[in-house]
């Protein structure tokens, strides 16, 4: 898979891509069921047509743009989510930057000077409420039409259910919120995880006899936060196992959000190394103590609920 940032790199995949491609356009933030749907049947429909298969991102995601205190929390940062698509059959992701210039485009211009001149689209696959251009004036039937005006199909799939209810990252929001790691689990095929570099924390956990390895998500927000028990892909043959605070820090003053895992039975330096942190058992809401010894004792009574559910 290759990464094509910003539509005005296109020119560097001309070659690639005169013949035309197979697209799908979308947010796809969590990669749910219901966005591999969508993704496997852009990967069949390419490979039917002997064409490479292109999915197109946004930076920031329209709703961040036009509303950013009201935009729901992100499943996946940016990194998470190019790594996702990388583990499907994708050939390219197009992410797009979505500022002034492209929240103006009308869905006519969308269609012909991104569609048709930048992507020589012969076939797009969209889910079944995709709107488009300003205004969000561009819909299926739009796109319909102008396919057949323009020598390209549409195809839109239906709702992906799971137990009768919509897959979507709405609901995935709702079982982390109520940490339901087992829907979540489910409605993504896998398990939820974060990644992103080690880096130097504050130093506290030495001083308390919980050394921890410390990720900054990247995230204004976070879409989950607690005490877990975790395992941390990256480090060694294995998954290993921890307990993780997932969260703000407010017992040490802290302001944004952090990742800080406790790993058992591990004592190398990991700093600069890309890790995954894999949540596999909600423990307890994160609080703030009246004291730091407060808290060295809860991390301790956290680190034997989460051996009891390791069995280590």
């Amino acid at each position: 898979m290759q990464l094509i940032r910003g539509l005005h790199n296109l020119n560097q995949f001309k070659s690639q891509l005169k013949q035309g491609c197979v697209l799908t356009i979308g947010n796809f933030d969590g990669l749910h069921l219901g966005h591999q749907e969508i993704v496997q049947t852009v990967v069949e429909q390419a490979k039917k047509r002997c064409l490479p298969s292109v999915v197109m991102i946004f930076e920031p995601l329209p709703i961040e743009y036009f509303a950013f205190e009201k935009a729901p929390v992100r499943l996946m940062n940016f990194r998470e989510k190019i790594q996702a698509l990388q583990s499907t059959d994708i050939d390219y992701v197009l992410c797009v930057r979505f500022n002034v210039s492209f929240a103006e485009l009308s869905a006519e211009d969308f269609v012909q000077k991104i569609l048709l001149d930048g992507l020589h689209i012969k076939h797009l696959v969209v889910g079944d409420d995709f709107r488009f251009g300003k205004q969000r004036q561009g819909d299926y039937a739009y796109l319909k039409a102008s396919g057949g005006l323009n020598g390209f199909s549409v195809i839109d799939l239906p709702t992906f259910d799971l137990t009768k209810e919509r897959v979507s990252s709405t609901r995935v929001r709702a079982a982390l919120s109520s940490h339901d790691l087992a829907d979540v689990k489910a409605l993504l095929g896998r398990d939820f995880r974060f990644n992103g570099r080690v880096i130097h924390g504050q130093k506290l956990g030495r001083t308390i006899g919980f050394r921890t390895l410390n990720l900054n998500p990247k995230r204004f927000h976070m879409p989950v936060q607690g005490v877990f028990a975790v395992t941390v892909d990256g480090i060694a043959d294995r998954p290993w196992p921890g307990v993780a605070n997932v969260g703000l820090r407010p017992t040490v003053g802290g302001v944004r959000p952090s990742i800080e895992v406790h790993l058992f039975n591990w004592d190398k330096d990991l700093y600069g190394k890309h890790v995954e942190v894999i949540l596999e058992h909600f423990i307890r809401a994160e609080m703030k103590f009246e004291s730091v010894e407060a808290l060295k004792n809860q991390i301790g009574l956290d680190a034997e609920l989460a051996k009891q559910f390791f069995k280590i």
